[in-house]
């Protein structure tokens, strides 16, 4: 038995009416005031940033001109001299600046190191996830989390008194001679040095990027539900094929992602490669072994110099040259949104059937 009440519009009790919540609560107003401050600060953070460092730079970008992304020559001129005015602009004589061999150096090192550390960290990943046992994935992946913590230091004066000695003397010799002699190859060939260059810089960038990349991943691909792996599976998929058709699609917008963090990583990590790159300014590499630098080794190595410069052009060019690499990161998270905007729209595959 059902019962039916029908009210007209006057016989609703007032008791009944639904009221709206009143928003003149002080608690309401100051969690909303905390919010937009919070979502402001780093805003606030980064254009403070960019603004600083342009002011810094501008007499800096207005003498080197465009020529400062070809030049090769890194030349802080004669400190001891007496400085000369060129287009109202106080500097040393001789001073000329160029940014081409530590962006080649940059790119290059980072390059590398994403090589050597998607495959490695992804692979980790899925061990952790689809393959160790219970108790033996949570060490690797507690042994994973403190490589992340170690720090940038440490992981330089590793390179330059073991992995590097130890790469020149008995891994790089072999790789050398063994490399063909034709266009492609020959990167891989010439004198391996003693162990600081860009090779090893490389490596030591991978295993400081690879926590970031492997960690993220494993987190996302716990998220994957086990239904739709086991719908894979039961369309006659073998475990390859779900892993590449189902699983790593369904994640790959968080680990483009977590690439980029780690991109991020490779390519502002400082001190870890001013020890294992050989500081050796001017120069591009000519082959997986030589010396070079990058932007953010030159500023931290070069800064106590440039602070003895009277005329603080030095300083301007190193503002200019640290405002070069903020617009590459900048750069790289807008490409890596774009990336994964396109990722997102395309359909995610089902399988080959049965």
């Amino acid at each position: 038995m059902s019962f039916t009440a029908i009210f007209s519009e006057g016989s609703i009790p007032k008791e009944a009416n639904y009221r709206k919540p009143k928003m003149k609560n002080s608690s309401f107003w100051g969690l909303r005031a905390v919010s937009i401050v919070a979502a402001v600060i780093p805003l606030a953070a980064l254009l403070t940033i960019v603004a600083v460092l342009l002011s810094e730079s501008l007499p800096a970008i207005r003498l080197n001109g465009a020529s400062f992304f070809t030049r090769f020559a890194w030349q802080p001129g004669g400190t001891y001299s007496l400085p000369i005015k060129t287009d109202g602009i106080l500097h040393p004589v001789g001073s000329t600046f160029g940014i081409w061999p530590l962006l080649a150096g940059t790119l290059e090192s980072s390059a590398i190191a994403l090589l050597i550390a998607i495959p490695v960290s992804i692979g980790a990943a899925l061990a952790v996830v689809k393959k160790l046992p219970k108790g033996l994935s949570k060490g690797v992946g507690f042994f994973l989390e403190i490589l992340t913590g170690i720090p940038s230091v440490v992981y330089g004066l590793w390179g330059v008194m073991t992995l590097g000695p130890t790469l020149s003397r008995d891994v790089f010799p072999l790789i050398a001679r063994a490399a063909p002699s034709f266009f492609g190859f020959n990167f891989l060939k010439g004198n391996v040095g003693h162990g600081e260059g860009l090779v090893t810089a490389g490596i030591i960038l991978a295993i400081m990027v690879t926590p970031i990349i492997s960690a993220t991943t494993r987190d996302l691909l716990r998220q994957v539900p086990p239904l739709t792996e086991e719908g894979g599976k039961a369309l006659g998929m073998t475990d390859w094929e779900t892993t590449k058709n189902i699983t790593l699609p369904w994640v790959s917008k968080g680990v483009i992602g977590a690439c980029i963090l780690g991109l991020a990583r490779a390519l502002g990590e400082t001190m870890a490669v001013a020890m294992v790159s050989g500081s050796v300014l001017g120069t591009i590499p000519t082959n997986l072994y030589s010396t070079f630098t990058t932007i953010a080794a030159t500023i931290v190595s070069q800064l106590d110099s440039a602070l003895t410069d009277g005329t603080g052009f030095y300083v301007k060019t190193l503002a200019e040259t640290a405002l070069v690499l903020m617009v590459i990161a900048l750069l790289t998270n807008v490409a890596a949104r774009l990336l994964v905007r396109r990722v997102a729209s395309a359909g995610l595959p089902v399988g080959r059937g049965v």
